[in-house]
């Protein structure tokens, strides 16, 4: 199991406590400080089904003031997300090919189904 974590989150720190209560060996990445690529994250966003802006948290202040009410086509939105880590959804939580944004923590179960 792999997750996208923030430690500062206490939505991210919820999903790792959950991980962990099931046993599973994780590969924590603190994606704020180590962003994925750009091809980390087009995989990422497959395996979600989802499209950059559907991962964008909007309510962040970087967001509000730089890119708000900008029309960005897809590839354009990966781009800022990897330069800008801290705009994307977390957790995101990948486990024998599909990945869930773990928010609430318990959609972390529809992985382990």
């Amino acid at each position: 199991m792999k997750i996208y974590h923030n430690p500062n989150c206490s939505k991210s720190n919820c999903a790792l406590d959950l991980i962990k209560q099931q046993g599973f060996e994780t590969e924590i990445i603190n994606y704020v400080n180590n962003p994925p690529s750009k091809a980390e994250l087009t995989h990422i966003l497959k395996l979600l089904n989802k499209s950059p802006k559907e991962i964008i948290r909007q309510n962040e202040v970087l967001f509000k003031q730089n890119f708000e009410n900008k029309d960005f086509n897809d590839e354009e939105w990966i781009d800022i997300l990897v330069k800008n880590p801290i705009l994307i959804e977390r957790p995101i939580v990948l486990h024998h090919g599909k990945a869930v944004i773990a928010r609430p923590a318990e959609k972390i179960m529809e992985l382990i189904k």
